[in-house]
């Protein structure tokens, strides 16, 4: 894809608008609000079967037992998580550079039709329990299609709504998303009780209508953004940034954690306390339930006191989240760690709303900056909002690869010493590191350094 030389072609059609300006309060209030709801909230359904869809292995392998034919050992089972962790992560790239490329609205009509291919697979190999696991692993990462829906997603929404709204629209977006983490997991305990362990293929089968619905769903009711172009010069050199990387830092502490856990909590009440796939499901269900919900609230929070301070506080409260799981797994304590477990969800919840908050507010500040230098306000809040709406989609990419770290890092605690609380302690340690690097950054004030991104962040 080569950048743009001479004018844009146009893009007309009765799914494109040709003017978009939510910054614009009367054209907000006319029609703007009313489309910009409409589009989100045929996101959120293409989300939220992303999410189930990629989080559906997480269900899976609680049926993976030796009564059902399966020999995998609980160590293959944390790398198959880690594979569909990582595709998914992989895929947002190529996923958020496809929105202004292609369109939203036909992006995300795609998208949700791809998801077939990985519920299809999910299908199909619960079923053959033979299959040999290099196999197994790779269709199952196919999983990972459902996983990049999130940054195509966000990267659309983001420029359909005014700065003013934009934590809460993110945040609504993001939470429908993340609640589908929570959905497949209760419909996957549904299957257990009702039908038990030998049912598996029942799960994914539910799944299919769904997808087709919310293809349908996307096809009529949501709109191309023709002002958000294809720029990808433009957009990757927002990787050379010092915000991008600290954000994605950032990303990596709230959302990789909460990704990461929601897929390994149910193979952890397994694998380190014994207990069975139904009691394993009916508790890991309430944890991506509790960080879905708050998500939303947290970039609520955000648009009020700021997304910089309340980042800050996340992350200190999930270093002593950690403490006490590793704690808990020494003490072989299931209530305390279940209790823990809780708080963490909750913590990630708020923390994903607010770093998502914070993003979009650094690189609108700078737009106001280029507009006071004297470029053409329309020109420059379009070029800023398309260069942040990818920004938010690479970020996303990037704080997924920290889902796939979770669970290699869990892997390899447990095959090295038989436990995962080596793996809790090395992670309260690393959000020490991100709730400092938040201060460093966004909220500490030397006198020497330019003071506009912290103001954006707070």
């Amino acid at each position: 894809m080569t950048p743009q030389t001479g004018p844009p072609a146009p893009r007309t059609g009765p799914t494109w608008i040709p003017r978009w300006d939510p910054e614009d309060e009367a054209f907000w209030n006319s029609r703007g609000r009313t489309i910009a709801r409409r589009n989100l909230w045929a996101s959120i359904a293409s989300e939220h079967l992303g999410f189930s869809v990629w989080i559906l292995w997480s269900v899976l392998v609680l049926f993976m037992t030796p009564d059902n034919g399966f020999t995998t050992t609980p160590e293959q089972k944390f790398l198959l998580l880690s594979a569909v962790t990582l595709t998914g992560a992989l895929l947002r790239v190529p996923y958020t550079l496809a929105v202004p490329a292609l369109g939203g609205r036909n992006w995300t009509v795609l998208s949700t039709a791809l998801l077939t291919v990985p519920t299809l697979a999910a299908l199909v190999l619960v079923q053959h329990p033979d299959t040999p696991f290099w196999l197994m692993t790779a269709l199952a990462a196919t999983a990972g299609l459902g996983g990049a829906n999130f940054s195509s997603s966000m990267a659309n929404i983001n420029a359909y709504f005014p700065d003013k709204e934009k934590g809460w629209a993110l945040g609504l977006n993001a939470g429908g998303g993340n609640i589908g983490v929570a959905t497949v997991q209760l419909a996957g305990l549904g299957v257990i009780a009702a039908f038990g362990t030998g049912a598996a293929h029942l799960l994914p089968l539910a799944y299919l209508p769904l997808v087709l619905a919310a293809l349908w769903w996307c096809h009529r009711s949501m709109d191309n953004l023709a002002q958000v172009r294809s720029d990808v010069r433009a957009q990757l050199s927002a990787v050379g940034d010092r915000h991008f990387w600290t954000m994605s830092v950032l990303y990596i502490g709230t959302f990789g954690s909460f990704i990461g856990t929601g897929f390994a909590f149910g193979l952890l009440l397994q694998s380190q306390f014994g207990l069975t796939p139904l009691h394993a499901a009916a508790i890991a269900v309430l944890g991506p339930v509790i960080g879905s919900l708050l998500r939303p609230v947290g970039g609520r929070i955000a648009d009020t006191l700021g997304g910089a301070r309340v980042t800050l506080w996340v992350f200190l409260a999930m270093a002593l989240c950690a403490t006490v799981l590793a704690t808990s797994l020494h003490t072989a304590q299931l209530p305390l760690f279940t209790a823990a477990f809780a708080a963490m969800f909750t913590l990630t919840g708020l923390g994903n709303g607010s770093t998502y908050k914070m993003i979009p507010s650094l690189y609108d500040a700078r737009a106001q900056d280029a507009v006071a230098a004297g470029q053409d306000r329309e020109q420059a809040l379009a070029r800023t909002r398309s260069i942040s709406s990818s920004v938010l989609g690479l970020i996303g990419a990037v704080g997924a690869l920290g889902g796939a770290g979770v669970n290699i890092g869990l892997r390899t605690s447990y095959a090295a010493f038989g436990t995962t609380a080596h793996a809790f302690a090395a992670f309260a340690a690393f959000y020490l590191a991100c709730a400092a690097l938040t201060w460093a950054v966004y909220l500490r004030r030397p006198s020497t350094a330019p003071r506009r991104p912290r103001a954006a962040a707070r």
